[in-house]
């Protein structure tokens, strides 16, 4: 099951800036309206990291992590960073010589400043670091050092720079034209990015493939949407969750809204399927549709490719607001699904976002096809750069850089 971050819940949204007394805190990744943190540094406000409409797959963005590996190899030659105490837990208000090595660490990255106040204390000038770091890394903004922000925090630069160079080729990839208006997924960062005219248009957290499904990697184009749909299971969640949930909850279909149909097309019923047998992977499970029923959500992208994917709306909006967003049989969920769908859908005549929002109060299956197919790129970076010179790392959660020391996400709280 997956662990929440209970004092930083975030729900559904696109990045906003993060409400403070007198400055803002503008997160890196996108989160909702109901996602807002009371923050306490506002002396602060040249540690936060701003929001760059430079897209993730750009020349720009390739040339930005160029310059981050050059500004590593400088930290590697001056003996790096080190690391510290495994068991070290600090938070607003701390003193001692735990926070003195914390600034230092911070300092390395450019997280904190020489300017800033130098003393043993952890006030709002290194809470604003520990933010700063945890939003480069993908971690949970909590302003507090735990296990998974030191662990980040203890990676060797070397390893930073092998991650950052592997990264580099695959930007790199992506560096030529990849249309006036596209997507991109970036699996292990868990977001969902909009590029309209070499800019970033939206941004949105996304829920992808588990370690064992994975999100594949592939280019493709969005083509059509289907507004409350139907969802027939996929072979392989019959397996792997509906036969097995089915032998310890025999009413689990009737209250998940599963109907059962034979190869002629026939409804049966739950008592007629041999649960003790694979004999259910012969029949057709299809969910009715609903907001707060269907896996789906209200609405389905569809997306060209053979390894039977797609993007879509949820019912579980809570996942959007956790650290941990590897929660998917493979497909990807979009938060802020209505936003995302209005942007596909702007170039297709008679779909504005009230039609969208009257399609999906209707009820009823609707599927409309974009007027323009838009690219669609699904990758997989866990390192790269902005021209602004921020320098995101995130975990390599399906283990693809080949590097060792890379931290594996993990639903564990800080």
């Amino acid at each position: 099951m997956v662990m929440r971050r209970t004092e930083y819940l975030a729900l559904a949204g696109a990045l906003i800036g993060l409400s403070i007394a007198s400055s803002a805190f503008a997160a890196q990744l996108d989160v909702g309206p109901q996602a807002e943190w009371r923050q306490a540094y506002e002396d602060a406000p040249n540690l936060a990291v701003p929001r760059s409409t430079v897209p993730m797959l750009s020349s720009d963005s390739a040339t930005a992590t160029e310059a981050a590996i050059a500004r590593y190899r400088d930290i590697a030659a001056q003996g790096g960073w080190g690391t510290l105490p495994t068991n070290l837990r600090l938070k607003l208000g701390s003193r001692g010589k735990g926070v003195i090595a914390l600034r230092r660490r911070l300092l390395a990255t450019g997280d904190l400043t020489q300017e800033d106040n130098a003393s043993d204390t952890y006030d709002s000038f290194t809470e604003a670091a520990v933010r700063r770091f945890q939003t480069r890394h993908g971690l949970g903004i909590t302003g507090t050092v735990g296990e998974q922000t030191i662990a980040a925090m203890n990676v060797p630069v070397e390893t930073r720079i092998q991650q950052l160079e592997v990264n580099l080729v695959r930007l790199r990839s992506f560096s030529g034209f990849l249309g006036q208006r596209y997507v991109v997924t970036n699996i292990p960062a868990a977001q969902v990015e909009t590029v309209e005219n070499g800019q970033v248009v939206t941004r949105h957290a996304a829920g992808v493939g588990k370690i064992d499904r994975q999100s594949p990697i592939m280019t493709t184009r969005a083509v059509d949407i289907n507004f409350n749909p139907f969802w027939t299971v996929p072979v392989s969640i019959i397996k792997k969750d509906l036969i097995p949930r089915m032998r310890k909850d025999p009413n689990y279909l009737r209250d998940e809204k599963i109907r059962i149909y034979n190869s002629q097309g026939q409804e049966v019923q739950a008592s007629e399927v041999n649960w003790n047998s694979e004999d259910a992977t012969h029949f057709t499970f299809r969910q009715d549709p609903g907001a707060d029923v269907n896996s789906l959500g209200t609405v389905r992208i569809n997306i060209a490719n053979p390894y039977g994917v797609y993007m879509h709306d949820t019912p579980e909006k809570g996942i959007f607001g956790d650290d941990y967003r590897f929660v998917s049989s493979g497909c990807v969920r979009v938060q802020n699904v209505r936003d995302y769908v209005t942007w596909l859908l702007k170039d297709t005549p008679g779909w504005t976002r009230d039609q969208i929002d009257a399609a999906i109060a209707s009820g009823q299956r609707i599927d409309v096809k974009l007027a323009q197919p838009v690219p669609v790129y699904w990758v997989y970076l866990t390192a790269w750069a902005s021209p602004d010179g921020i320098v995101n790392f995130r975990d390599d959660i399906y283990q693809k850089d080949g590097i060792q020391g890379v931290p594996i996400a993990s639903a564990d709280t800080e």
